[in-house]
């Protein structure tokens, strides 16, 4: 029977308890919200969300077509100039998605007879990204620089480092300046994902790569999402403009993929100005993740420290972990549940998301229900 192994590895799931689910939420939900990436809670801003309307209202539901052909408009223009300008970069450019953008600065800066070395705990996007790039891979030790280092020393040629700035499962932060020693000491570009940095790191929000003093390096490339603080949809690339040409006309995911929509340019243009103006945001963001950390360690539990806006909890099993999470679920909280094969050192984790507009009482009654609930 056609397809008939999709049905073996679905019973194989349900025997390791791996099954994943949709569960669709309305639009009012009651829950106090600790799963979502909405780092500064502007994803239902009135501004954001005018800023979203009004470029539908102007543009149409969609781009109509790709990049290169109808799907740039002067606002897609208008939010990569300001990006780049914000995070400090000589240029920007949009795409569809964040996975888009991972995919096509690794794939694109990475052509036969390169190296690139990968960390061990970078997102499933840029692992992606090496797997279809024609240079070839070598993954080492997490966050660590020397490891990078030994790597290049092995290869003559092309070369470029991939790490996320921000991990997405512990919010760990990568060692920036000493990845981008380890590559300017044997001439290799270094390709960093700022998803869970841009917003929350950096003086105002303007990302890891601005705090750790790489922005508008010539040798690095940033890529960002527009979905996670700035609470719309996309993402992009950020570095020197002779790296964002070479892309526009080598990236496939750029030249062959719908423009991204207009509503979501607006919006993200929307909160990115927002942002500008309202700095603070990104220092309550660090500031509430600290706070859960601290509350949660005082009550006992394993919790990761954070280095910016996720708090990642201990679960002792994946099967403990999913009850755990249920358990908030019906208590009123929402909280991510992250298990293997999603997490490859095999602990299962709650993951918790600090957001800027949570309150003293929000974060009280999320570890209340948090330490209520423990397996």
């Amino acid at each position: 029977m056609a397809f008939g192994w999709i049905d073996e590895q679905a019973a194989a799931r349900r025997r390791a308890g791996l099954v994943r689910t949709l569960r669709p939420r309305p639009a009012d939900s009651p829950l106090l919200d600790l799963a979502s990436n909405d780092y500064l809670g502007l994803a239902r801003h009135p501004e954001v969300v005018e800023g979203a309307a009004a470029a539908a209202r102007t543009w149409g539901g969609g781009a109509t077509g790709s990049r290169l052909v109808t799907g740039t408009t002067e606002l897609h223009a208008e939010l990569e100039r300001e990006l780049a300008d914000f995070c400090g970069f000589e240029a920007a450019l949009v795409f569809s998605s964040g996975y888009a953008a991972n995919l096509a600065a690794v794939t694109a800066l990475a052509p036969h007879g390169s190296l690139i070395v990968s960390d061990a705990g970078n997102h499933a996007s840029l692992i992606d990204g090496c797997r279809l790039a024609r240079g070839t891979t070598q993954v080492v030790a997490h966050a660590d620089p020397d490891a990078v280092r030994k790597a290049l020393g092995t290869h003559e040629g092309p070369a470029v480092a991939v790490s996320d700035t921000v991990f997405s499962v512990d919010g760990d932060a990568a060692p920036l300046a000493g990845l981008a020693g380890a590559c300017r000491e044997y001439g290799a570009g270094l390709v960093v994902d700022d998803a869970h940095g841009l917003g929350v790191l950096g003086a105002g929000g303007r990302g890891a790569p601005y705090a750790a003093g790489l922005a508008g390096a010539d040798d690095v490339v940033v890529t960002v999402t527009l979905s996670k603080s700035l609470g719309s949809q996309g993402g992009a690339v950020l570095g020197p403009a002779r790296v964002v040409e070479h892309l526009v006309n080598a990236a496939r995911t750029f030249i062959f993929d719908t423009g991204l929509a207009p509503a979501s340019a607006g919006a993200a243009l929307a909160a990115l100005r927002l942002l500008g103006r309202e700095p603070e945001r990104a220092a309550r963001a660090r500031e509430v993740a600290t706070g859960l950390h601290a509350r949660l360690t005082a009550a006992g539990l394993e919790a990761v420290r954070p280095d910016a806006a996720v708090v990642s909890v201990r679960a002792p099993s994946p099967e403990e972990a999913v009850q755990w999470s249920a358990d908030c679920r019906a208590a009123g909280l929402f909280v991510g549940c992250f298990r293997p094969p999603s997490v490859p050192d095999g602990i299962s984790r709650l993951r918790l998301t600090a957001r800027a507009d949570l309150s003293e009482e929000q974060i009280e009654r999320a570890v209340r229900v948090i330490g209520e609930t423990r397996p």
